[in-house]
């Protein structure tokens, strides 16, 4: 009997150093969708050799840009596949046995784990692992919401849990991890605004610790050496910023008020 079909929907910008080896992983697959928001590198010409189904869309934010490229699949099931993640062998065989049971009672969603790799080293701690993220499911039964930047799928139906790991390169280098690093706290900063009234002295001296101490010493990132410690004092540096440019915002705004009451 045929198994069930599956395809990969990709969302790209500028990705000519990760998108290969990505697309590659992900060859196997009945359909490869990439949505690129007009890089300026060689992200098309790389994507091209794996697929036609390409499409250009101005950037509106991950959960938007991946919910587009997930309507442009046309297979049985979707798998989201970020740009700097790989599948492995493994992670491989363990889909085609999901798509070769083609259940029609069965779960509509796998949640997959990753490694993590941050610098060049896997870190199995400090909350990398095993890193559940929703990244199977059946075409049409949910969908990403807007919290930025990291999104929560939306769906209806059962779902369970792969074991086979995602390969993740998150953060090739520092500079890597930099150069994300504004974007990537005003995301959250504005996610966050949504529901915090705001921010007190407290909040950027008591959190950005309790984040370092939370990934250092309770999910033991001590264990994973240098590169542990980095994951734990860069995360409470992203904490640190991300409430700085909330009360920013909540400064504008009471600004705004006073502007507008003049």
């Amino acid at each position: 009997m045929q198994r069930e079909t599956v395809g990969s929907a990709v969302v790209s910008f500028n990705e000519e150093k990760n998108l290969q080896p990505c697309l590659e992983s992900a060859k196997w697959m009945d359909e490869i969708v990439v949505v690129d928001s007009f890089s300026t590198d060689r992200t098309i010409d790389i994507a091209r050799k794996y697929t036609n189904k390409i499409f250009q869309r101005h950037w509106r934010g991950f959960g938007d840009q991946k919910n587009y490229a997930m309507d442009q699949v046309s297979t049985d099931w979707v798998f989201i596949l970020d740009s700097d993640e790989r599948i492995s062998a493994e992670l491989q065989a363990e889909i085609e046995t999901v798509l070769s049971a083609r259940s029609t009672d069965g779960p509509v969603a796998y949640y997959v784990p990753r490694h993590n790799y941050y610098f060049g080293s896997l870190v199995l701690h400090a909350g990398c692992y095993p890193d559940y993220q929703l990244r199977l499911f059946r075409r049409g039964i949910g969908h990403l919401d807007d919290a930025e930047p990291h999104n929560k799928f939306i769906f209806t139906g059962d779902s369970a849990y792969l074991s086979c790991p995602l390969i993740h390169h998150t953060r090739p280098t520092l500079q890597n991890y930099l150069e994300k690093f504004s974007n990537f706290t005003t995301m959250a900063a504005q996610d966050r605004a949504k529901t915090k009234g705001y921010v007190r002295s407290t909040d950027l001296l008591f959190r950005p610790v309790f984040t370092f101490l939370k990934y250092f010493l309770v999910r033991q990132g001590y264990r994973d050496g240098m590169s542990g410690f980095l994951v734990s004092a860069l995360a409470s540096m992203y904490t640190f910023v991300k409430y700085a440019k909330v009360w920013h915002m909540k400064q504008y705004e009471s600004y705004g008020s006073l502007q507008e009451k003049k």
